[in-house]
């Protein structure tokens, strides 16, 4: 796990600007920095700053030679050793134990076909000196970040947009905020920013997950997707118990790949099914040492204590608490550093606390957390599945009225979101969305601007449930949880796994026949069965989703008198994108309810951000 940064340019670079850029690097690999560097008709310069996890020895350093490549990588490919295994058969051989030289030479011997083959998180550069090619390559959901700039005379890279900023400021080139992304943001939620590679900077973009790069000048840079997303071939299980043993033993797979580290690992609880599963096998089946860590709310609606102690008496494990309360009094502190190192907005108040995880993670002494990112989107686990689920039972005709019973009994009650309460909800318009930007359109009244971004989804499936939930997974929910999961880890020099995230595991979920996704009144059902005598049936068969969520209240005083000052200020930037009087006027009556509550969040966001930039 590293930093990566580099350009090629027509114009020379300091070695005083270089040398900057190394320090910007530093919370990514404070273990070892290095660069390579070609001063010739361009100026060619790849940096890279270690975090080292695997092959802690120097031989492992990067930017990495081999014969003509150069390569410079951020992640970990968790299969490198069967890769290498396959390699040296073809006569290779290694002078490093790690997966770096794996990487390079899986590229030499097979080009960018290669990266079907990993198993794994990066953001890559490999640089052909023969043929003066580029490579930038990032793994199939986007776990490990990697953008880039490009005009006439330079094009830049790097695992932070700072990087690219300080090299363009540098260079006196324009910094532009993007106002269509901010908008987007505070107006269409979260669940739009990834539905394109723009980010909130002009000309900045995003390398798309699963994709590579390939440039050779300034004129001819070309993008391809390496993955096969093409899932409607795939043959579906036999049965539920066909279906249960494959999810089970590709899960346990993966988490025993993703356990490869030459340092300690720590583990993120939350006290539901996706981190209680992996947490559970790692100690039962794996026989893994294990150290918890938690966020804990005060707020009953996201307080999850109870399970999270119950999951670490029934393993014998630590754990250790982290109250969100404790940094109430810092809040606008907190969140401005926090959105001056994702150079972005911070998307939800759930990526603010979890800054706080790895913060603590990281002062324990762990360079790597595990958490349980994706269970959601590859088993259903959101309110809105159940009734996607009824519009698929229905139009086959099938056990219907049973899958309705048990959603009366057991969901139900536990739903607050009204939309969600409406069993017809897509049998009615399969065409709907208006749940899944939650109540941002009730938020629109307060844009001046009244100019938005059209819903749209990429066609993967013609299931209404799987459609959503690929879309969810790729472009939606999944890209940004990873985002602010690498920042917040990165900050703290923390290499973060999601054991959910592999392709492999993707493709199983997706031969489950849709109607064995949610039975008697469960969502998840068959990741729960392939749970079971694994992970405590009192977390197992519990149906109450509460999320890794939190309340604004939790950590900002919304009486405060300063504190609200200082968000309906209208002297600043955001006055010209949210009408702040008419916000300020039914503030009161409204600021407790989630959607309004995340929108007040969005807002303060956008103030620091604005000022920042």
């Amino acid at each position: 796990m590293c930093g990566i940064s580099g350009f090629i340019s027509k114009k020379k670079i300091e070695d005083k600007v270089i040398n900057q850029l190394k320090n910007l690097m530093v919370n990514r690999g404070p273990d070892f920095q290095d660069k390579f560097e070609i001063k010739e008709k361009n100026h060619i310069c790849f940096l890279h700053s270690r975090l080292s996890i695997i092959d802690l020895n120097e031989r492992s350093n990067q930017p990495f030679k081999n014969k003509n490549h150069i390569l410079s990588f951020n992640g970990e490919i968790y299969n490198f050793l069967e890769i290498k295994k396959e390699l040296e058969k073809k006569g290779n051989k290694f002078l490093t134990k790690g997966d770096t030289e794996v990487f390079i030479k899986s590229f030499i011997d097979e080009g960018a076909s290669c990266f079907k083959n990993f198993d794994g998180m990066w953001a890559a550069s490999i640089y052909n000196k023969k043929d003066k090619i580029l490579y930038l390559s990032r793994d199939p959901f986007g776990e490990k970040p990697l953008y880039y700039y490009r005009d006439h005379e330079i094009f830049i890279f790097g695992s932070e947009i700072k990087y690219i900023i300080h090299i363009l400021k540098h260079l006196d080139k324009k910094i532009i905020k993007n106002e269509k992304k901010i908008n987007d943001y505070l107006f269409n939620g979260y669940k739009s920013l990834k539905k394109n590679n723009e980010t909130f900077f002009k000309n900045i973009f995003c390398i798309n997950p699963g994709s590579y790069l390939k440039f050779t000048s300034f004129n001819n840079i070309i993008f391809e997707d390496y993955r096969d997303l093409n899932f409607k071939n795939l043959k579906p299980f036999k049965s539920i118990s066909e279906s249960i043993h494959h999810i089970k033993e590709d899960l346990i797979e993966s988490i025993k790949l993703r356990l490869r580290s030459d340092v300690p690992i720590a583990f993120c609880l939350s006290g539901g099914i996706d981190s209680g599963g992996i947490i559970s096998i790692a100690k039962k089946i794996l026989n893994k040492k294990l150290t918890t860590f938690s966020i804990i709310d005060n707020d009953e609606r996201y307080n999850e204590t109870k399970n999270i102690d119950l999951i670490c008496k029934n393993l014998n494990i630590d754990n250790y608490k982290i109250n969100i309360s404790n940094y109430k009094n810092d809040f606008l502190e907190n969140i401005s550093n926090l959105i001056n190192f994702h150079d972005s907005p911070i998307s939800t108040p759930s990526y603010y606390i979890q800054s706080f995880l790895m913060r603590e993670i990281k002062s324990k002494n762990f360079k790597v957390s595990i958490s349980g990112t994706g269970a959601d989107e590859l088993f259903t686990g959101y309110y809105d599945h159940y009734l996607q689920y009824f519009q698929y039972m229905k139009s086959i005709k099938k056990n219907y009225k049973k899958n309705l019973t048990d959603w009366k009994e057991y969901i139900l009650p536990k739903i607050r979101n009204k939309n969600l309460k409406d069993k017809n909800f897509y049998i009615r318009d399969i065409n709907n969305r208006k749940n899944i930007y939650e109540e941002q359109f009730n938020l629109k009244r307060y844009s001046k601007q009244k100019k938005y971004e059209k819903f749209k989804e990429k066609n993967f499936s013609t299931e209404l449930i799987r459609n959503r939930m690929l879309n969810e997974l790729f472009y939606e929910v999944v890209p940004v949880i990873l985002l602010h999961d690498d920042h917040n880890a990165m900050r703290y020099s923390v290499e973060n796994r999601s054991p959910y995230l592999s392709m492999k595991l993707l493709n199983s979920s997706l031969r489950i026949p849709t109607e064995y996704l949610i039975q008697n009144g469960y969502q998840k059902y068959i990741l729960r069965e392939a749970l079971k005598g694994v992970l405590d049936d009192k977390i197992r068969l519990d149906r109450t989703k509460k999320g890794f969520n939190a309340s604004l209240a939790s950590f900002f005083d919304l009486n405060n008198k300063d504190n609200l000052d200082y968000l309906f200020n209208e002297n600043c930037e955001i006055s010209d994108l949210v009408d702040l009087k008419k916000l300020k006027r039914n503030f009161k009556n409204n600021y407790l309810q989630n959607h309004y509550s995340k929108f007040i969040f969005g807002i303060l966001n956008v103030k620091i951000f604005l000022d920042k930039y």
